[in-house]
């Protein structure tokens, strides 16, 4: 259970919550708090941080409230599942306010843009008001370097070429700070993979969006999160949003096979017979898919599943009786075709991928068995049919643009 302080012990009724996801940002609290404060003067108002530190900022911050001039709480998370983006809709659905606005706290988002935002959304137009920093009159400077400007602007020309309609009237839909109307969003359909929450809300719904200009300030104590992990994950989750699980989990079995055959042709090369090669290949490959399926791909079905040893054993078997089945296949069609045994390999390893997608999403990450019974105390018929059948619709209705 999460460690929660709150000013006077209790949440009060207020007409904006500020969200405020924290991790080791001790040393911005108080004048973030100051700030905000200052700019919601007159205003019903509450901030509440979400805080998922490995410092003292959850107890900083509790020392800050008592004399704050809006009530301020913290709950501080000891698992933080789904990052930053878990840390935001954790915010949401203990904000005292239908109304909130989500923001940093490392000073880079201004808190005196926090009366514009809800000034925009006063206009009743807009259930997101974002604040950009590529709108006229925005401003980038705060990233610092070329190279991380580089980098946001990639991304964010990424993220609109794969959303073009859910996104077209969104200039930065990479923004940390923006309003919500949680009234208007259904908090269940959100699925957050690190730290860009508004895409996950702007893919997912079909909320209408406005935006302001910010002016993004430079960091004033601590670090970046950034990283090539971050960066990583960002890109598996901008897949898994645009195409789905299924297409997440083929992107990983084209670089299985990718790497299947670079090793299959470094060893026939070396002078290895092409069958003990394709075996060494599929062997390497089904592993190193396995982990990434487990990162990636099935990630929210883990927890339900069965056990990672009795995971792997599972994957690791099917793999190798589909390679059994299909290696022999292969030689076949290199003997009686006449083809090349890479040729024969990725076209053996295309069809198996069906295969492959639906053992894994109905078996191996299978829930655990339960004991349930229906209302005439009988348990519920659930065939291999209907979960095939339910598999295939869930894909369908995952987010894209179909």
């Amino acid at each position: 259970m999460p460690n929660s302080y709150a000013r006077q012990g209790e949440q009060v009724g207020t007409g904006v919550t500020v969200i405020v996801p924290t991790y080791n940002e001790r040393d911005n609290v108080a004048e973030l708090v100051t700030r905000a404060a200052a700019a919601l003067a007159g205003r019903d108002a509450e901030i509440l941080f979400i805080d998922d530190s490995t410092d003292d900022t959850a107890l900083e911050v509790q020392r800050v409230a008592a004399d704050a001039p809006v009530p301020v709480r913290v709950i501080h998370r000891d698992d933080n599942t789904g990052g930053l983006g878990g840390a935001v809709v954790a915010g949401l659905a203990a904000a005292a306010s239908d109304v909130c606005i989500v923001m940093d706290g490392d000073l880079q988002h201004p808190p005196e843009l926090l009366p514009v935002l809800l000034d925009r959304h006063a206009e009743g137009d807009a259930d997101v008001v974002a604040a950009s920093r590529y709108v006229g009159g925005g401003d980038t400077s705060g990233l610092g370097t070329a190279v991380r400007f580089g980098v946001s602007r990639a991304a964010t020309w990424l993220t609109k070429a794969m959303f073009p309609i859910r996104l077209s009237r969104s200039t930065d839909p990479m923004t940390g700070f923006f309003l919500v109307d949680r009234s208007r969003l259904d908090l269940d359909v959100l699925k957050p993979q690190g730290f860009k929450i508004l895409l996950e809300i702007l893919a997912r719904t079909d909320l209408r969006i406005a935006e302001v200009p910010m002016e993004f300030a430079e960091r004033r104590h601590g670090t970046s999160k950034a990283s090539l992990r971050q960066g990583a994950t960002f890109v598996a989750h901008l897949a898994r949003l645009r195409f789905g699980k299924m297409s997440l989990f083929a992107l990983i079995g084209v670089v299985g096979a990718v790497a299947n055959l670079g090793i299959m042709w470094l060893l026939t090369e070396a002078g290895m017979p092409y069958v003990w090669a394709a075996i060494i290949g599929a062997e390497v490959t089904i592993v190193g898919n396995f982990l990434l399926q487990e990162r990636f791909v099935f990630a929210d079905m883990r927890t339900d599943a069965r056990g990672l040893g009795i995971r792997f054993l599972t994957s690791f078997a099917f793999n190798n009786v589909e390679a059994a089945l299909r290696i022999p296949i292969m030689a076949l069609m290199v003997e009686s075709w006449h083809i090349s045994s890479v040729l024969a390999t990725a076209l053996s390893l295309i069809v198996a991928f069906f295969a492959r997608f639906l053992f894994h999403s109905l078996v191996v990450y299978a829930p655990r068995r339960r004991r349930t019974t229906d209302a005439d105390g009988e348990p519920p018929v659930d065939t291999a049919a209907l979960r095939v059948i339910r598999a295939i619709d869930a894909e369908a209705m995952r987010p894209g643009e179909l």
